[in-house]
């Protein structure tokens, strides 16, 4: 792990501060908000690709070839691309998580490295992309903290787990093929990476991760634009339980996961999506028993129902998590898929003034 300065002494300083005296809020899905608005493709594409598909084909007779990038792909569904073309609606997602009650802004890149970005033709928006979604957040958490002083907001850049897996083929029948490879997705995290730094982070979230290889190679790639820094972000890493079977895709329990990632000294370990906060509990137990570090808990609301959507309440939800906060298992407690501001309020209220879980000293957790 670099033993660099921080990045911002003064920012890192608040936020181990802040882990100390309570437990933090992390805000809700950005997915289940941008569906509300129920946009169109001409919402995804904005002023700058306004030129669709049909119009492409129209004028020059094939989809796609050398310059087309984007402009010949369809657009809907893309969420990262409306933090070019409309930052209203995401600056107001992360105004309402943070009048909701959450201290920590995730940034609106899941998707935005070169791998997941292929699916879109975006490749060669992924600096922008990770710039701009992290200075939406950081004007949204200045704002919030210009109202409150006394109550600082930090801005997570979200390297999401790509859609590809380094560990796994994607083809049954033939196991010993990759998709991808660790120098692949090295390269492609170095360059969210970078955007997410440039645009005001305070903290580098490693987030759903599903495969651990994916998780080092984002690691590696986040050691390697800090020693081109000269300095250092908190770093955290959330993995996610599949099924059932308590592990990860890649076959690792939490309690193997946090072993295998422990190197990396992260500010927090924890778990994320896939599960709902009831099915979470044992394993984020696991974590609280063995992790020398802070342990943080954002599960969906609930598991989907027949129909993907997700149905429980706020204040299920927040009955569920709080006992992880009373019970002294976390150190930050948000929401993933189906939660909303109105659930992150609920968490809000439920971890209000209780104490944070004490990080186990190196001796106990070995």
């Amino acid at each position: 792990m670099s033993r660099l300065p921080w990045h911002d002494p003064a920012r890192a300083r608040a936020l181990l501060d802040a882990l100390a005296q309570r437990i933090l809020v992390l805000d809700g899905a950005m997915g289940t908000m941008i569906q509300r608005h129920e946009l169109t493709e001409a919402d995804y594409r904005g002023e700058r690709f306004a030129q669709g598909y049909d119009a492409l084909v129209a004028v020059t007779g094939h989809s796609h070839g050398p310059g087309c990038g984007c402009e010949g792909h369809d657009q809907r569904g893309n969420n990262d691309l409306l933090t070019l073309t409309r930052p209203d609606i995401i600056a107001g997602i992360h105004a309402e998580y943070l009048d909701a009650g959450a201290d920590l802004i995730e940034t609106n890149t899941f998707n935005s490295t070169a791998v997941s970005l292929a699916d879109y033709h975006l490749q060669h928006l992924v600096r922008e992309l990770n710039r701009e979604s992290a200075r939406l957040a950081r004007a949204a958490c200045d704002a919030a903290e210009a109202n409150m002083p006394d109550r600082p907001r930090f801005v997570i850049g979200v390297l999401g787990p790509t859609s590809k897996t380094a560990s796994l083929s994607p083809d049954v029948n033939r196991p010993g093929f990759r998709a991808t490879s660790f120098d692949a997705l090295k390269d492609a995290y170095r360059e969210a990476v970078e955007g997410l730094v440039e645009g005001g982070a305070d903290i580098l979230m490693v987030e759903t991760v599903f495969d651990t290889l994916n998780a080092k190679a984002a690691l590696f790639a986040i050691e390697e634009a800090f020693d081109a820094l000269g300095a250092r972000l908190p770093v955290m890493i959330s993995g996610t339980i599949t099924d059932a079977s308590g592990r990860t895709l890649s076959g690792q329990t939490a309690e193997a996961f946090w072993y295998s990632l422990r190197h990396a000294q992260p500010v927090a370990i924890g778990l994320n999506c896939a599960l709902g906060a009831k099915e979470l509990r044992p394993h984020v137990e696991a974590l609280a028993q063995i992790a020398d570090t802070h342990v943080s808990a954002h599960p969906n609301a609930g598991l989907p129902n027949a129909f993907g959507g997700y149905d429980q309440s706020p204040e299920d939800m927040a009955a569920v998590v709080g006992e992880f906060a009373t019970s002294g298992l976390v150190n930050i407690l948000g929401g993933c898929c189906g939660t909303t501001p109105a659930h992150i309020a609920a968490i809000a209220a439920a971890v209000e003034g209780v104490a944070p879980r004490q990080p186990l000293r190196l001796e106990d957790a070995a």
